[in-house]
């Protein structure tokens, strides 16, 4: 991992972030970047410009190729994404209903599914992002990001967050300042709130008890955004924290400094 000032660290591993240089800050515009048809952040760190992206833990491993605009003129940078195998997490519930679904509950789920898709490839301009991060509550670091989960010994889609344990009615603080997309009861996820910290950079905080803000509502960092709880499937109280960037769902730790 290579660290930069006012940058996440650099992890190029299916669910990191590659941060791709593009351009001497002094003489040029802000530059655009694409990965595939998905904008990417791009900010400026030690008069350079960057391009952060995210990585999905689906990414494959190999060479892989950023779209950008420099100056009017389309260029092309490559970078290299490493192999990572994240570690297993076998998890037991007892209700049943929260691992094979009835036609009613899936049917909701494929509901939530689209509208949850749709906060996670959010894009807003903003003229800049806060990069780094507070942790959104004071708790033990739980489960990691990554971990190949199975409920109930079926698998499941990895573990695309963070995990605080926390006492019911925990205060659960914005990560960084930024607008509420949603604040919404969901199958899965339970009470959750999304915040929109501008240029494809989203967080979303999970199995909420009760909610301080609502949709359209600004933000400060620091600030109260809902009580921690265990709503959803949870087997307990504790806070799921998740970092979007460019629609990819990546380690929250990479951007806490």
């Amino acid at each position: 991992m290579v660290a930069h000032a006012s940058l996440p660290q650099s992890s190029n591993v299916p669910g990191g972030i590659a941060i791709v240089p593009l351009e001497n800050v002094i003489g040029s515009g802000k530059p655009q970047a694409w990965l595939g048809k998905q904008p990417v952040l791009v900010t400026s760190d030690h008069n350079q410009w960057f391009a952060v992206v995210g990585l999905a833990l689906d990414t494959a491993p190999g060479a892989h190729e950023l779209r950008a605009d420099i100056g009017g003129e389309t260029q092309l940078r490559q970078f290299t994404v490493h192999p990572k195998k994240y570690p297993e997490q076998h998890i037991k519930l007892k209700d049943k209903g929260k691992v094979e679904l009835s036609a009613t509950n899936l049917a909701r789920f494929k509901r939530e599914f689209k509208a949850i898709t749709g906060y996670k490839h959010h894009w807003q301009a903003a003229p800049q992002t806060d990069l780094a991060f507070i942790l959104p509550a004071k708790g033990r670091l739980s489960s990691r990001f990554g971990l190949r989960r199975f409920f109930n010994d079926k698998p499941r889609a990895p573990h695309a967050g963070l995990d605080l344990a926390v006492a019911r009615g925990t205060p659960v603080e914005a990560s960084a300042a930024g607008t509420v997309l949603a604040a919404d009861d969901y199958f899965f996820n339970g009470k959750t709130v999304f915040i929109d910290h501008g240029n494809g950079l989203i967080t979303m905080y999970c199995h909420l008890d009760k909610f301080k803000v609502k949709a359209g509502q600004a933000v400060r960092k620091g600030q109260v955004i809902a009580l921690s709880g265990m709503t959803g499937r949870a087997t307990g109280p504790h806070l799921h924290w998740s970092v979007i960037l460019n629609g990819a769902m990546v380690d929250p730790e990479l951007f806490v400094q």
